[in-house]
């Protein structure tokens, strides 16, 4: 799955309008156009050739449109003493797929218990310690990477939470 899929799917699944899209990117710190993210979200199969418009999208632009959708839904947060102040800090070294499962559970105030309804509505059964190792650092020695069929399955479920 693609930083792309993720996006599209994302936007799909949570039903969000195309200026809110460029609305979340400018608060997750960077710019672009309606034209910009609209090439972004073009949907392109294996065997097709991508069009001259398409936009790839990297690991730090996946990052920093979910720190824009987590200040979206929760608002700024205030800078602790010794803090620069402005969007989150994106490293774009995590894997997308574990940096979506975590930044989707901050930015909708989602428990550890939502997360698994999710999952499971998404035809997944996992244990709360899995998805425990999901959530952690990548440093941490219990983490676990994220598969591309989690992620499916976790934004299938948030659809049908969503959008029916």
């Amino acid at each position: 799955m693609t930083n792309n899929d993720i996006l599209i799917r994302l936007r799909y699944a949570l039903d969000i309008k195309n200026k809110d899209m460029v609305e979340i990117f400018k608060l997750g710190g960077m710019d672009f156009t309606k034209e910009e993210v609209l090439n972004m979200l073009i949907k392109i199969n294996d065997e097709e050739e991508a069009p001259e418009e398409y936009i790839k999208c990297n690991n730090k632009m996946v990052e920093a449109f979910l720190n824009g959708f987590i200040t979206f839904k929760r608002g700024p947060q205030k800078p602790k003493p010794g803090e620069p102040e402005g969007p989150l800090p994106v490293s774009g070294k995590e894997s997308p797929n574990n940096m979506l499962l975590k930044k989707v559970k901050i930015a909708l105030a989602l428990t550890s218990e939502d997360m698994l309804d999710l999952l499971y509505d998404g035809g997944v059964s996992v244990s709360k310690g899995e998805l425990g190792a999901i959530l952690r650092n990548p440093g941490h020695r219990n983490y676990k990477e994220c598969g591309d069929r989690f992620v499916r399955n976790f934004l299938r479920g948030l659809t049908y939470k969503y959008r029916d």
